[in-house]
């Protein structure tokens, strides 16, 4: 009698794995996504960058523009052969001249959208594509804003009327001056009077300001995903978790937990709670909330931190969580039915290890609260391993929403792409079969699993003077080709803010930048913090190494010229 031979079973899972690779994953798209979905391209690109969107029943798309111009900052898309694809672009809506890429969604007939300092709606007519009527002003946010870090207004409606938006902390860590190393925290935090938190609002009353809302939860740094879940009827959104650890408090973090650190925080919002910025941060690798260093914190301790909430979840450092969709559709299996997906736009500040996030997470839901590990439902969006820098990245989702039929619609801010997701196998057949090239590339994907601290460090070769100290200090928000990242931290490629005026670079490093500047056309917000700590010599060395660098071409910086500009701001601060 002939033996049998048995395969392993890891063997059997990798060979069903690798002919499923070999099918023809998606349609016209980059897109990994698990055995039996199917991706399609709505439209190609939107020149403005495709940030939000939101789907009407009849299958009209409203997206909500990276940036917006004379014609407005939204755009409506109709499939009109019903081929998949958008035949009819139209944009409209206003500009208000304020940061144009925060919210949108479509409520009891109205499209509501947001910039940074004001939220607006249009009555949708049945049967037309673009509003025709007069936009409503729902709320206006009216704080002196100026160098303001984190004022998205993403949007989201309960099932009683209510509107809630978020008023996102002004700074990094309730610092004065701001992102300043070893400085402390004011305490108590006097951001939290009426920022860093979610107000309630009622959505049909105009002209509200926020004095009209109610405080419905605070203690939370940054908001970009939040979503109302009809299934448990509570609010949950993704935070945007704190930066720069090892380089404020480099004697008390590694790179390598700047880059992991803090948890990019997944809460379940009641009124009354408080998650506990600025003075806590939740530590995913330890599963809980630990002192923050501007507080007396050292990565362990955890203080008056046990009095604050926890997250439901916590997903690592840097992430950057944009969406934030509750699946209540039909279309897809039942594996997905009221969980949740996630898209993490992808890092910027993960220096010295590859960037991370760029991938749409799943979180399955059971009775109100997570019911196992998070997921990877899609990835390849960059299209480049590992992400170097962020400029290397082709595309960085930014959008979900659901279609009227239950397909998942991803837009991306990089080329302004949208992508329809729909299901395609057995939904009866679907489990862990189906699912095993996802867990795979949680577990290999340089932009998602957790990066080994000495191979997976970039920076392993030796550097010296000047490209040491960059690549210490600015290649987390400059990256290492100086390309910056759109829209967040201007480049210092190839440009006059460089290789022009020397006293004025030499005040930039000495004393920081806040407020808006533009750079190769595009207009910055973000605060540049100030190196005075660094010596003379340092910073001359720094300095000539970026202007003769990235395709800058411009004369050295000597120690005697940041000497005598260091003087002169030391008088000047000794007057005021």
């Amino acid at each position: 009698m002939r033996a049998v031979t048995y395969l392993p079973l890891f063997l059997v899972i990798l060979i069903l794995v690798q002919c499923d690779r070999t099918q023809e994953d998606t349609i016209d798209s980059p897109l990994l996504l698990p055995v039996g979905f199917e991706a399609t391209v709505v439209v190609d690109s939107l020149p403005a960058g495709a940030r939000h969107l939101a789907v009407n029943q009849n299958g009209d798309i409203y997206v909500k523009l990276k940036s917006s111009d004379a014609r407005g900052g939204v755009v409506a898309l109709r499939d009109t052969n019903n081929d998949g694809a958008a035949d009819i672009i139209e944009q409209f809506g206003n500009n208000d001249g304020n940061y144009a890429e925060t919210g949108i969604k479509i409520r009891d007939g109205h499209l509501y959208f947001s910039s940074s300092l004001g939220v607006y709606r249009y009555r949708l007519t049945p049967g037309e594509l673009v509003p025709t009527g007069k936009m409503d002003t729902i709320v206006i946010d009216d704080h002196e804003h100026g160098d303001h870090e984190h004022n998205t207004k993403p949007i989201s409606f309960d099932d009683r009327g209510n509107m809630f938006i978020p008023f996102g902390a002004p700074t990094n860590a309730c610092q004065e001056p701001k992102r300043t190393p070893g400085v402390p925290g004011m305490d108590p935090c006097p951001n939290l009077e009426e920022h860093g938190g979610i107000w309630r609002f009622d959505a049909d009353t105009k002209n509200q300001l926020q004095a009209d809302g109610t405080l419905w939860s605070t203690g939370i740094r940054s908001v970009v995903a939040m979503d109302w879940n009809p299934r448990d009827k509570n609010l949950y959104t993704i935070m945007h978790g704190r930066d720069d650890l090892q380089r404020l408090f480099p004697q008390k973090f590694t790179l390598w937990e700047s880059a992991m650190l803090p948890s990019e925080e997944f809460m379940q919002l009641t009124e009354g709670s408080n998650f506990g910025w600025p003075y806590c941060y939740y530590d995913q690798l330890q599963q809980k909330k630990v002192l923050a260093p501007e507080y007396g914190g050292d990565g362990k301790k955890v203080g008056r931190c046990s009095e604050f909430d926890d997250p439901i979840m916590g997903f690592p450092g840097h992430f950057a969580p944009n969406a934030l969709l509750f699946y209540n559709g039909n279309q897809f299996p039942s594996h997905y039915q009221n969980g949740a997906f996630i898209a993490f736009h992808g890092s910027t500040i993960r220096n010295p290890y590859p960037q991370a996030g760029y991938f749409i997470a799943f979180v399955p839901f059971k009775d109100g609260e997570p019911s196992g590990e998070w997921e990877v439902f899609a990835n390849g969006f960059a299209a480049v391993d590992p992400i170097v820098n962020v400029s290397d990245a082709k595309y960085r989702p930014s959008g979900l929403a659901l279609g009227p039929n239950g397909s998942l619609y991803i837009a991306e801010d990089r080329e302004g792409k949208i992508w329809r997701i729909t299901y395609k196998g057995n939904k009866d057949d679907f489990g862990s079969r189906q699912l095993a090239r996802m867990e795979e590339e949680k577990r290999q994907a340089s932009n998602i699993r957790r990066p080994d601290a000495e191979e997976d460090n970039l920076l392993r070769g030796q550097f010296t003077g000047g490209e040491k100290i960059y690549h210490t200090y600015c290649v987390t928000c400059h990256q290492r080709d100086g390309q910056g990242a759109p829209g967040r931290f201007p480049p210092i490629a190839d440009t006059e803010w460089v290789t022009g005026d020397k006293e004025r670079l030499i005040k930039i490093i000495l004393n920081g930048l806040e407020g808006n500047i533009k750079v190769k056309g595009e207009v910055y917000d973000s605060v540049m913090p100030q190196h005075s700590f660094l010596s003379d010599e340092e910073v001359a060395e720094v300095l000539t190494f970026i202007r003769t660098n990235f395709n800058n071409s411009a004369s050295a910086v000597s120690t005697e010229e940041v000497s005598e500009v260091r003087k002169k701001l030391t008088i000047k601060n000794n007057t005021n």
